[in-house]
């Protein structure tokens, strides 16, 4: 894991003067997660107390002084009374093979689960730095857009006062123009705080500069990974560790079934007496009583099983969820995808042909300057709503093409 961390800090953007790619920027967040760390430290966690739990429990060593006379004329003697012994003893249990094996199952299943929450961390965390990258994208580019209105309305308000001084134009018309500049002038405010906040979370997320500028997004025409992949359900990865939370139950519930049978313990003691009488070896086997064993183990087992039926339901009912999810971002992504071509092909035309007209209509003195700056207003307006679709289609397309744990970072499962 170190490894893969110090192979990740490498490709991480090496200057805040550098434009930052979505690419990059995933890896830089990869690499500085935490979490990711945690759950494969679980993991290796739960890999070394798999081969702890295969191993048979320790021996028992016991000392006993046994039969020590505490009265009479032989009392706190250790060799003058016959029944007086010095003992040493050890136990071993031996649970079976098929037991053993149960117990290191099971924290080799809760080592799969680790890695699982692992991959299922990584694709939220890559959906997540590639939503705030194209936020602050979005943010950006929205305000070069009102700034760019911001100064056309300067001059518009330049050239309206100039035909209000030579007769051409009324003061309601220097007026419009001064109220359309503050309305985008605030606007700019708006938008500056925004892209602040957008540029906070993504600093956040990748550890690196705030200011430092963005690369050109990632084409939107481009099939998202998701789509190309056969077996999408059986890749997802929350249900990926769905099912490991269900195998990792399994091995509980099978630990449960092995400790229905009970384990046996030998013991081997050798006692010292007195150097009149001779010395003695005991062997003796143990086994617990599991009396009330409906009670107790197998409503244990009862307990295992039901948690497995709980986990498999919620697995077949968050697959079919899921399943929806990806075909409603599959149908989101194409919608706009057609409604980018419509606005670009059909309402982009018609709005510069409206502010054509209009102030063709001005300069002849047919209309007032109010078309003009109505038309102007409805392309900004126009030009705002397709960067808001172009930032839907853009966060559909990249909850599908980083769905998947092993696409464009190098990190595999």
């Amino acid at each position: 894991m170190l490894a893969l961390v110090g192979l990740l800090a490498l490709i991480t953007p090496a200057a805040a003067d550098e434009p930052l790619s979505l690419s990059a920027a995933i890896n830089a967040a990869l690499a500085r997660s935490r979490s990711l760390e945690a759950s494969a430290a679980a993991a290796q966690g739960a890999r070394e107390m798999a081969v702890a739990a295969a191993q048979r429990p320790d021996p028992v060593l016991r000392l006993s002084l046994d039969n020590l006379p505490v009265d009479g004329p032989e009392r706190f003697s250790v060799t003058r009374d016959f029944m007086t012994m010095r003992s040493v003893s050890i136990t071993q249990t031996l649970p079976n093979s098929s037991k053993r094996q149960a117990r290191r199952e099971r924290f080799e299943r809760e080592a799969d689960a680790a890695l699982s929450e692992r991959d299922r961390r990584i694709a939220l965390l890559r959906v997540e730095v590639a939503q705030a990258w194209l936020e602050r994208h979005m943010q950006e580019q929205r305000i070069g857009l009102l700034q760019a209105q911001v100064a056309e309305a300067r001059l518009l308000v330049q050239t309206t006062e100039s035909a209000v001084r030579g007769g051409k134009a009324t003061l309601n018309d220097a007026v419009g123009a001064r109220e359309l500049l503050a309305q985008l002038e605030q606007s700019v405010i708006g938008a500056t705080a925004d892209r602040a906040e957008a540029r906070l979370w993504l600093a956040r997320l990748i550890g690196g500069a705030s200011d430092q500028p963005l690369a050109d997004p990632p084409p939107l025409r481009q099939r998202p990974a998701a789509l190309s992949e056969p077996t999408l359900a059986e890749r997802l990865p929350d249900i990926a560790a769905l099912q490991s939370r269900e195998r990792a139950a399994r091995a509980e519930a099978e630990l449960a079934r092995q400790e229905l049978d009970p384990d046996w313990s030998v013991e081997f003691m050798f006692s010292q007496r007195g150097r009149q009488f001779s010395n003695m070896a005991s062997v003796a086997v143990s086994v617990p009583l599991q009396w009330d064993r409906p009670q107790r183990q197998e409503r244990e087992l009862a307990a295992r099983l039901s948690r497995v039926d709980e986990l498999q339901a919620e697995r077949e009912e968050q697959t079919r969820e899921r399943l929806l999810q990806v075909q409603r971002w599959q149908e989101q992504w194409r919608s706009g995808l057609d409604r980018l071509d419509f606005l670009d092909t059909r309402r982009v035309p018609l709005s510069a042909q409206r502010v054509d007209a209009a102030l063709a209509a001005y300069r002849g003195g047919r209309e007032g300057l109010g078309p003009v700056l109505q038309a102007r207003r409805a392309v900004l307006d126009l030009a705002l709503e397709r960067l808001l679709l172009e930032r839907q289609t853009a966060g559909a397309w990249a909850q599908l093409e980083y769905l998947l744990t092993d696409n464009h970072t190098g990190v595999k499962p």
